[in-house]
């Protein structure tokens, strides 16, 4: 799995190379370079993201390339996109924005997955300052249905934005309304700092100089390499890391589904 994240309008000109290599990859293999891409233009216009982002899927979808959209904003601030002052309002996106988005990509190919805002945040906040109601996108899914005239229950295959900071039940009631990837980039970021920082801070007598342990005085000259050798530290962020990305595999039903 090899998947782009999170394309704003001015990045655009970067999809289009990883496009570009998809499509000579598809022409020599058979498959495309990347699994998914995902596109983000959810600070546009919502006629303009629709239209653009069906652009793009036309180009997709004779890979069977999965192509992630989204349709409303998430609020908070990630990757030099701010939206921390954006009218609350926003943050929840309506039902038939859903379904225009279904109704301009279901023709084309069935590879496509929304981000419908439900007061999805970026980052961590405190309790009562991020008010998520993951029952608007059971709502949204049975809008589809009814006004697509379709059997399938769940006929969207949703995404959950700013899943960093959330309980379990709200992850386990997104779940069960069709969500299929949800973002934790903040509590992963975390997870990775907490081992580094444990490690310094349980060695900080020896990371402080090369030679010798500050908390034995001068008669220790044992040499430090093997504790600031960044392979070293580094290696306790991502086993701290690995970890939080079990937990959300398993908050997600994602164990031993393969």
């Amino acid at each position: 799995v090899l998947h782009s994240d999170h394309c704003a309008r001015e990045l655009l000109p970067w999809l289009d190379g990883m496009l570009a290599a998809d499509e000579a990859y598809f022409k020599e293999h058979g498959e495309p370079l990347f699994s998914s891409h995902m596109i983000d233009l959810s600070a546009d216009p919502k006629e303009e993201n629709i239209r653009i982002t069906k652009e793009y899927f036309e180009r997709c979808a004779p890979m069977k390339l999965w192509l992630e959209m989204e349709i409303g904003i998430t609020g908070g601030e990630e990757d030099g996109v701010n939206n921390e002052s954006a009218d609350k309002d926003m943050l929840y996106t309506p039902s038939e924005d859903v379904y225009e988005v279904y109704q301009a990509l279901a023709p084309i190919a069935p590879y496509f997955s929304i981000a419908a805002a439900f007061g999805n945040v970026h980052g961590v906040y405190k309790p009562g300052n991020v008010v998520l109601r993951p029952e608007l996108l059971e709502q949204h899914q049975q809008y589809v249905r009814k006004h697509a005239e379709l059997d399938s229950k769940f006929p969207l295959y949703l995404v959950f934005h700013g899943g960093s900071g959330s309980t379990k039940e709200e992850i386990s009631t997104a779940v069960g309304y069709g969500v299929v990837k949800m973002n934790v980039d903040t509590d992963t970021q975390f997870a990775y700092l907490a081992g580094v920082r444990d490690f310094v801070l349980e060695h900080k007598d020896r990371l402080l100089q090369q030679v010798g342990d500050l908390s034995k005085g001068e008669n220790d000259d044992t040499p430090n390499k093997k504790y600031y050798d960044p392979r070293n530290w580094i290696r306790h962020g991502e086993k701290t890391m690995y970890k939080r990305v079990q937990e959300a595999n398993s908050d997600l039903g994602n164990v031993n589904t393969l």
